[in-house]
């Protein structure tokens, strides 16, 4: 396996006055091992697959960016914080995957909750991946909830990309005689050509345009198929976002959907836990790419993403 690399130096602003009231995420993160009710940080350091897909390439340093958003940002998820590193992807992306599996799988095994940091969308494959390790040979229904512009439905052509994830977990579900429980919040209709939108009725994807977000319409999409699935896990691309709010993306959206609304379905899925039992224990952010940021606004609306996730997840 591929080491993690512990390359970033969490560091930041110190209010001592206000003793352990005035901690900051840079305050409060550990790299050791993770424990029960606890949040592990795993990064993907990769845009190979942002590359096969013909888009802006940068979200390598995507990890990083994510990474100094959080550093600053009040703590006050009652709960531990680990950063378990980055795996880097070199050269080849199905390898980088594979390592990145095996480091989600480890960190599900000793935490509560995991968040993966893109990198681009090719995460989603090395997420999933992590997600089934762990979970074994249980026969347990996974569910995906993927606030995105893009089904990320694609056929590879010839190369698996950012493009490709979804489409790979459909085709493994099919192998392995499971049924594919995905749902795409946000998808435009000008990015997706009629290819995708036919991929998505083949594979009984649930999709809710761009234009049609909102949180009455996500819930009832979304509650028949939370109630059919046992494990979730729920994957934010950025560029679901308009450009004005994530222009440090690989593909901006000129729409796109509010990020209020993304943080509301958020709280919403962490309280239905109990209700519709299903247990959701893996979440990632992707296709952070810094080279096209300004004034860090992706970046930093990234870190309150997860903020909101830790908040969610638990207060």
């Amino acid at each position: 396996m591929m080491k993690a690399k512990h390359y970033f130096n969490w560091q930041g602003r110190i209010d001592s006055e206000d003793a352990e009231r005035g901690l900051r995420w840079h305050q409060v993160i550990d790299k050791n091992s993770g424990s029960n009710d606890s949040c592990s940080l795993i990064g993907f350091a990769c845009d190979l697959g942002v590359k096969a897909n013909k888009g802006r390439e940068g979200a390598a340093l995507g990890p990083t960016a994510i990474r100094s958003a959080l550093a600053n940002m009040a703590w006050h998820a009652p709960t531990s914080l680990f950063d378990k590193g980055d795996i880097i992807a070199q050269d080849k992306l199905q390898i980088a995957q594979q390592d990145f599996a095996a480091l989600i799988m480890e960190a599900l095994q000793g935490s509560s909750f995991v968040v993966g940091l893109g990198g681009g969308h090719e995460i989603a494959w090395g997420s999933y991946q992590g997600l089934q390790q762990h979970l074994a040979n249980s026969h347990k229904n996974i569910g995906i909830i993927n606030f995105d512009a893009h089904f990320d439905l694609r056929k590879p052509a010839p190369l698996t990309s950012s493009g490709t994830p979804f489409w790979q977990i459909a085709q493994h579900c099919e192998q392995q005689g499971q049924a594919f429980h995905y749902a795409c919040i946000g998808v435009s209709e000008a990015a997706n050509t009629k290819a995708l939108f036919d991929m998505a009725t083949n594979t009984n994807t649930r999709y809710l345009l761009d234009n049609q977000c909102n949180e009455a319409k996500a819930k009832a999409l979304l509650t028949p198929m939370l109630a059919e699935i046992d494990e979730l896990y729920v994957t934010i691309c950025l560029d679901a976002f308009p450009a004005s709010r994530a222009p440090g993306v690989s593909a901006p959206s000129t729409l796109g959907i509010s990020p209020q609304f993304v943080i509301n379905m958020l709280h919403w899925l962490a309280q239905s836990q109990s209700d519709l039992s299903f247990n959701w224990q893996l979440a990632d952010v992707a296709e952070m790419n810094p080279t096209y940021d300004i004034d860090n606004r992706t970046a930093k609306l990234a870190a309150r993403l997860i903020f909101e996730m830790l908040q969610a997840k638990f207060n």
